[in-house]
């Protein structure tokens, strides 16, 4: 029996209406909407089609975004500056740093500029204390999209062992915190850990993010287990194909007929993303103002 397909294209979709009606809810509270500014430097192809895709989805979402594109050149100095102004600008709500950035820029300096209180990424070292410690703050938008999508499929996680494989600090450290917090009994795997298929079977809900395609097989999923997979690798094109197959980290085929659910690749975590990156800046705007954020975002 195949394993139900949990759909983040669905659910992201849902929550970015919700984020639509309540950005206009507070455009009448404030007499403004809700800003994002973005940051590119450089032209990263796969960069510019997400600043694309942010842009949009913020305009559709009837927030404000503020893009800024600067040469592959600028110096530090000059982005600095730019983060800076951003951060006293009260129209912005939310400040987005688009990574990579060029090689002579030092990506920790210029995220630890950024007010923790617009840090819509939840990348800035005080929003990480303050998911280790309980309070409130940004959390990285890819592992909070996941924890939506696993409470929506299983509802209370309390008890439920779970195993994150990766340790990021932009997936799999905060999703790990926020397993923790949701009351699962929770381990982190690596390439270091010993019988990794072994540790991966005792799980419950397995969330792979360790970007290498396909690494995770069908028998190291313990029947009826959820199966979150954040990969996204782009395998080699295959003969009269111009691109290769878009695939996560688990393999698919035989991972979907052991699990009780899964996402797919593509069309499962990805579009939460934007999502959830929708939601933190409309929350970041609520806090500017002094307003209580709706209880469904």
């Amino acid at each position: 029996m195949s394993a139900q397909l949990i759909d983040g294209k669905a659910f992201a979709e849902s929550l970015r209406q919700r984020v639509g009606e309540a950005a206009r809810s507070f455009a009448q509270a404030a007499g403004r909407k809700a800003g994002l500014a973005v940051v590119l430097v450089g032209e990263d192809p796969a960069s510019q089609v997400y600043v694309r895709s942010k842009h949009k989805a913020t305009i559709d979402a009837g927030m404000e975004s503020f893009e800024h594109r600067l040469p592959a050149d600028t110096g530090e100095d000059a982005l600095l500056a730019l983060v800076d102004r951003l951060n006293r600008d009260p129209a912005v709500d939310g400040i987005l740093v688009q990574l990579p950035l060029p090689g002579h820029l030092d990506e920790q300096t210029v995220i630890s500029a950024i007010n923790p209180d617009k840090d819509v990424d939840g990348f800035h070292i005080i929003n990480a204390g303050r998911l280790s410690v309980g309070q409130d703050g940004f959390v990285p938008c890819t592992p909070l999209g996941c924890l939506m999508l696993l409470k929506d499929r299983l509802g209370d996680l309390s008890g439920l062992e779970a195993v994150v494989i990766g340790r990021s600090n932009i997936v799999g450290k905060p999703m790990a915190q926020l397993l923790t917090d949701a009351n699962a009994t929770v381990t982190i795997a690596h390439s270091r850990t010993k019988d990794l298929p072994g540790v991966v079977r005792r799980a419950d809900i397995v969330v792979a993010a360790v970007g290498r395609p396909e690494m995770v097989k069908g028998d190291w999923i313990k029947p009826g287990a959820t199966v979150i997979d954040v990969g996204i690798n782009r395998l080699p094109p295959e003969p009269g194909r111009e691109k290769g197959r878009l695939v996560g980290d688990v393999d698919f085929a035989s991972a979907r007929e052991v699990a009780g659910a899964i996402t797919p690749v593509p069309g499962g975590v990805g579009p939460m993303t934007i999502a959830v990156l929708l939601r933190n800046a409309l929350v970041a705007a609520h806090r500017n103002e002094g307003l209580a954020a709706p209880a469904n975002l």
